[in-house]
């Protein structure tokens, strides 16, 4: 088992064969972690980004994505630095962001997605 697979069966190991039934047609937000086993920022927020998972448990899907195995994905969605975190509604990219970041962060952009906190103005970070 990869140090990215978590005990936590609230964060989903997706791969290019389940993206699209899993992310893309998914009827509730996901929040997609794009990484790399040997990516040190990544196992940083590893931890966080299985707590979200509890936290939104119902409300948003956690998945999380190898780059190294996914390379098609990794392309499509111009993965250029990882760790990435996307969060897809409705098949589209909704907002994104480039890096580690503490659980606040990612908080405050899965809430503004949800429409659980008051409008802000929040800019993807990648290209779309």
């Amino acid at each position: 088992m990869n140090k990215q697979a978590t005990s936590n069966k609230k964060v989903i190991l997706v791969s290019e064969s389940d993206f699209d039934s899993t992310v893309l047609q998914s009827e509730v937000p996901v929040f997609v972690d794009f990484y790399a086993d040997w990516c040190g920022p990544c196992n940083m927020i590893a931890p966080t980004i299985e707590a979200l998972s509890e936290e939104y448990a119902g409300k948003v899907k956690f998945v999380k994505i190898n780059v190294d195995n996914n390379q098609q994905l990794a392309m499509k969605y111009d993965i250029l630095s990882i760790p990435t975190s996307m969060l897809f509604e409705n098949g589209i990219v909704k907002d994104s962001l480039i890096g580690a970041y503490p659980a606040s962060s990612y908080r405050e952009r899965i809430d503004h997605a949800l429409g659980t906190r008051p409008s802000e103005t929040v800019t993807p970070t990648v290209r779309q």
